[in-house]
C-alpha cells in the first residue's frame, strides 16, 4: 500500500485524487480486504467534520451488506444471477432432494462429506438420542401464554437450553473451548450439535402443543427425524400411531431445502453473536429471532396472508395494479440473492403435487397461479427481475394443506435452518487464525461536540422522530392515573 502501482494483474490500482498518491491492493479470489483502504488517508479539509476521521484512512460503507464478504466458507454457494444453487458442499440441491435425506444432508453440511453407513448410523443415533428434553423444560413452555407466538417460544427455549449444560459454555470453561481443534474440543462441539438438532423438533412440537393445550410427547426412537416431529405434534392416545408417509417425506424434503442458504440474515446473526465466543445455544437463539422477521423466515406466512386478502383469482389484476401504485405490498416475489428464479421452486412444485394428492388442493392455489401468470407477463415485474421465490411458490400452501397454522410457518423454517447455522458456527470456530469478534464500523453523521444545557434553558425540539409519543391509557392504568396515592408523580 502507498507504493507505485506494479505490473501484477491480480491487483487493484487506486489513485487518490485528494493527494495524488496511487495504491495497489491485491486481489485474492476476486476479493480485496476492506482494511487495505485504511492506508488511503488524506488531510482533513477546512471545516470538515472531525468525526469523518479522514486522516485515519478510508472506510467502506455498505448498508445492508450488499457486497461485503465477512468469512471464507466451504459450505454453500449460490449464483443468484444465474438462478442456480451448488447445493450443500458442492452437491446440487436437486440431487440431494431426490436421493438424500434431511439428516444425511445435515451431516454433509456440518462435516463436509457424505457419510458412510456407519458414520450415518452414529450421527442419526446421536441426534435422535439427544431429542429428549429435560423435564424442567416443560415448566418453561407452560409459562408462556396460550396465544404466544411459537417463534417467541422457540427463541426463548434455545436460549434457556444453554443454562442446562455448563460444559458447553465458554464463559465457564474458557474461551478456547471450541477453537482448540483437539479431540476433546471436537467431541464437546459434536455433543452440542447433536443436542441442538435433536431438540429443535422437540421444542417446536412443544411450542405447538402449548397452543393446543395438550400434554407433551416424549420423542419416539423408531421413526425418522420428520416422522418423530409429526408424532410429537399430533399423537394423543392412539395405539401404534404412525404419521402419513407422504407428509413425512414432504416435510423431510422441505427441511432439506431450507437447511442452509449461505450467509442470509439469520445465519449472519448467529455468526455475529458467536464471534464473541458465546455458547452455541445463545447464538442459535439469536438466529431464531432474526428469522422471525417478515422479511426473512416469516415470508411464506406473509404470502398466505396476502393470498387470503386478495380473495379470488378474479381480484388478482386489481391487486397487481395496486402493487404497481405502491398501495399494496407484494410478498413472495423477488429475492435478495436470486435475480431470475429460485432453483428450489421446481423441487417444491413436485412436492406440492404429492401432498395435494393426499390432502386435496388448497383453495388458494388458483389465486396463487393467477398472480404468478399476471406478474410474469407484466413488464413492471419482469424488468425488475421480480420472479416468484420458493416462499411464494407453494411452500406456504403445502404447509397450509398439511394443517399447520400460519404463525407456525417460521418455526418450520427455523427447525431445519438450525443445521445450517451450526455448520457455519462450527466452520468459524475452527477457521485458521482463530475467531475475531465482528465489530463493524459506522459513518457517524450526528451532532458534533456540544455542551450540556440545563433543563430550564432548553428549547423544544419538534418532529415525529425527535420526541416520544404518549401512550393512550385505558382500564386500570387510566383509573390509577386519576387516583390519589402517596408518592404519585
Amino acid at each position: 500500500m502507498g507504493q507505485p502501482a506494479n505490473s501484477n494483474s491480480e491487483s487493484l490500482t487506486v489513485r487518490d485524487n485528494r493527494t495524488g498518491k496511487t495504491y495497489t491492493i491485491p486481489i485474492v479470489d476476486n476479493a480485496i480486504t476492506a482494511t487495505a483502504f485504511k492506508s488511503i488517508a488524506g488531510p482533513r479539509r477546512p471545516r470538515e467534520r472531525e468525526e469523518n476521521e479522514t486522516e485515519r484512512g478510508l472506510r467502506v460503507l455498505d448498508k445492508g451488506f450488499l457486497n461485503t464478504a465477512v468469512i471464507n466458507s466451504k459450505i454453500t454457494y449460490i449464483d443468484g444471477e444465474a438462478g442456480s444453487d451448488s447445493g450443500d458442499r458442492g452437491y446440487p440441491i436437486e440431487q440431494l432432494a431426490v436421493h438424500s435425506s434431511f439428516l444425511e444432508s445435515a451431516y454433509l453440511l456440518i462435516y463436509g462429506s457424505l457419510p458412510t453407513q456407519s458414520q450415518y448410523r452414529t450421527f442419526e443415533g446421536e441426534v435422535m438420542h439427544h431429542s429428549v428434553a429435560h423435564v424442567d423444560a416443560e415448566e418453561l413452555f407452560r409459562s408462556f401464554r396460550y396465544d404466544a407466538h411459537p417463534m417467541a417460544i422457540l427463541t426463548s427455549s434455545f436460549a434457556a437450553l444453554g443454562s442446562y449444560y455448563s460444559e458447553a459454555n465458554p464463559s465457564l470453561q474458557g474461551q478456547t473451548l471450541y477453537t482448540r481443534d483437539d479431540p476433546a474440543s471436537l467431541a464437546n462441539m459434536d455433543k452440542q450439535i447433536y443436542r441442538l438438532i435433536g431438540k429443535a423438533t422437540t421444542f417446536a412440537a412443544m411450542a405447538y402443543r402449548v397452543r393446543q393445550g395438550r400434554p407433551f410427547v416424549v420423542p419416539p426412537h423408531n421413526l425418522s427425524y420428520t416422522g418423530s416431529f409429526l408424532y410429537q405434534m399430533d399423537h394423543l392416545s392412539e395405539a401404534n400411531y404412525v404419521p402419513n408417509p407422504v407428509l413425512e417425506k414432504a416435510l423431510d424434503v422441505l427441511f432439506l431445502l431450507h437447511a442452509d442458504h449461505e450467509l442470509n440474515a439469520s445465519c449472519t446473526t448467529v455468526l455475529q453473536t458467536a464471534s464473541s465466543l458465546v455458547d452455541p445455544y445463545s447464538a442459535i437463539s439469536t438466529g431464531c429471532a432474526s428469522l422471525y422477521g417478515p422479511l426473512h423466515g416469516g415470508a411464506n406466512e406473509a404470502v398466505i396472508r396476502m393470498l387470503i386478502s386478495i380473495g379470488s383469482p378474479d381480484n388478482v389484476p386489481k391487486f397487481v395494479e395496486q402493487v404497481k401504485r405502491r398501495e399494496k405490498v407484494l410478498s413472495g416475489f423477488g429475492h435478495r440473492v436470486y435475480k431470475t428464479s429460485d432453483p428450489r421452486s421446481f423441487i417444491v412444485r413436485k412436492t406440492a403435487d404429492e401432498v395435494f394428492k393426499v390432502t386435496g388442493q388448497d383453495e388458494l392455489l388458483d389465486t396463487a397461479m393467477r398472480l404468478h401468470d399476471v406478474a410474469m407477463n407484466d413488464e413492471f415485474f419482469t424488468k425488475r427481475k421480480l420472479a416468484p421465490n420458493v416462499d411464494f411458490w407453494l411452500v406456504g400452501l403445502i404447509y397450509r394443506a398439511m394443517g399447520f397454522p400460519l404463525d407456525f410457518f417460521p418455526v418450520l423454517f427455523a427447525v431445519p435452518r438450525v443445521v445450517g447455522w451450526l455448520a457455519h458456527w462450527r466452520q468459524m470456530m475452527l477457521q485458521q487464525g482463530g475467531v475475531k469478534i465482528w465489530r463493524p464500523r459506522q459513518i457517524y453523521v450526528g451532532e458534533g461536540k456540544r455542551d450540556y444545557v440545563p433543563i430550564n434553558d432548553r428549547k423544544t425540539v419538534h418532529g415525529n422522530t425527535n420526541t416520544p409519543h404518549p401512550v393512550q391509557h385505558t382500564g386500570i392504568s387510566k383509573r390509577t392515573r386519576l387516583a390519589q396515592y402517596k408518592g404519585k408523580l
